[in-house]
């Protein structure tokens, strides 16, 4: 592995906090073995490469919450940290338009070298995290941050924001009654994407462990800058801190997941 190029960026935050914050797009960078994989530097500032804003928001939500985070370190392009080892999207040939000559062809020797480099060591730096927020005592809460662009295939995207959820629904349900408490906030119930994501991060280390997790999704022309990252963070962080201090949302529960027909338990709606 390169020595000036990490796969994961751990910021240290109090592992009691009951807070751990996860950023699987945050990068648009690539080792320095892959060039461009083939594409224009400008693909690189769209939303095929990385969430926009992504990482700001995170970074700024750990600061002042106190909370720690674990950012990936590379772009999309060349693996997607936010798919299952199975999914044949974990390495994407075609973007929203765009071929990546980079990984069109592709071998799957090639495929596992990205997995065990790069994919592997962040959902290592993931799992250890988490385990240490167990370890303290406290369960932690998993909440994850993306962004979605403004518009799709032509036709504008209505949400502002986004909680994703599969099966347990305790965080998402009560960010989007927050979120929703502002009239000019149109927040989506996974929408315009679905939660359930077989194998995908939150399933890998919150669904399967039993934490309460959501994944947040903001339009990405609202935290296109530094004014729109801090209003966010300011309207993120009394929430947070608000499901925080709810004891279930720091119970041990198993709900099953929407994408493997396991059958949903516990209590929440």
């Amino acid at each position: 592995m390169h020595n000036d190029f990490s796969p994961f960026r751990i910021v240290e935050g109090n592992r009691a906090s009951g807070l751990v914050l996860l950023c699987d797009h945050a990068r648009n960078a690539l080792p320095q073995e892959y060039g461009t994989l083939g594409l224009p530097k400008s693909e690189f500032e769209r939303h095929i490469a990385y969430d926009i804003g992504a990482e700001a928001l995170t970074l700024g939500l750990a600061e002042r919450l106190g909370v720690p985070a674990v950012l990936s370190g590379f772009s999309r392009l060349l693996i997607d940290p936010n798919r299952g080892e199975d999914d044949p999207t974990m390495v994407m040939r075609l973007s929203d338009g765009t071929v990546v000559p980079g990984n069109h062809p592709i071998s799957d020797a090639e495929i596992a070298k990205r997995r065990d480099l790069y994919y592997s060591p962040y959902h290592k730096a993931v799992e250890g995290m988490i385990d240490e927020a167990l370890a303290s005592g406290n369960n932690p809460m998993i909440f994850s941050i993306h962004s979605f662009t403004p518009y799709w295939k032509g036709v504008h995207r209505k949400w502002h924001a986004a909680m994703l959820w599969d099966a347990d629904r305790r965080l998402s349900d009560f960010m989007v009654e927050g979120l929703s408490r502002d009239p000019e906030m149109i927040i989506g119930s996974n929408e315009p994407y679905d939660g359930a994501l077989k194998n995908d991060t939150m399933y890998r280390h919150a669904t399967s462990r039993g934490l309460a997790h959501s994944l947040l999704e903001v339009r990405q022309d609202l935290i296109g800058d530094d004014a729109g990252v801090q209003e966010w963070i300011d309207r993120l962080v009394p929430l947070l801190e608000e499901a925080n201090h709810r004891h279930d949302m720091h119970e041990i529960k198993h709900f099953g997941s929407r994408t493997d027909g396991t059958a949903i338990m516990g209590n929440t709606p």
